[in-house]
């Protein structure tokens, strides 16, 4: 299987986050770590995305939640090196009124299409984000967009536990990234 980075969002995954769990039981899962999960800064979590892309290869998929999905589109705007795929999941938009005061650098956000193949999950109800947002992102980035219903930010406070239907769009990221 292919090396897989979790990316999390602002202030990191917590124990119960579909993430963590994940990280817990793909076997060579390893986390992104940054320096100020609280304070997010995005050249600072480029330069851990692109460090932690270097040691893990080509063959790695990128899994974002949140602010870690902007945090793929600044990097992969700037960076020389590739990735098999990326799920992206919830992703923030930046122009509402409740993006965070202590995140830095994150706008505008890169529309390019990814030069990765993506799926894009979004919610119908996500506090941080409207349906409509993620669909256009989707459409800019070359990203297939996938539907999860109401799922509100699709983070632990949306009690998914381990997450199957993520873990299925994993699974069809996978077989179409080959």
């Amino acid at each position: 299987m292919s090396a897989v980075l979790i990316l999390p969002g602002l202030n990191g995954s917590g124990l119960e986050h579909w993430q963590t769990r994940w990280q817990r039981k793909l076997p060579g899962a390893r986390r992104v770590e940054e320096d100020d999960w609280d304070h997010p800064r995005c050249d600072a979590w480029i330069a851990s995305l692109e460090r932690a892309v270097a040691a893990s290869g080509p063959d790695t998929v990128l899994v974002a939640h949140s602010l870690g999905c902007l945090q793929i589109a600044h990097w992969a705007a700037v960076t020389k090196r590739s990735v098999r795929a990326a799920l992206l999941v919830a992703p923030p938009d930046p122009e509402l009124p409740s993006f965070p005061d202590a995140i830095q650098g994150f706008h505008p956000l890169p529309r390019a299409p990814l030069p990765f193949p993506s799926l894009l999950v979004a919610s119908h109800d996500d506090p941080y984000s409207s349906f409509q947002f993620c669909s256009q992102l989707a459409a800019d980035w070359g990203s297939t967009l996938i539907d999860a219903g109401r799922c509100g930010h699709i983070n632990a406070a949306s009690g998914l536990g381990d997450w199957p239907f993520g873990q299925e769009c994993l699974q069809r990221l996978l077989a179409s990234a080959t």
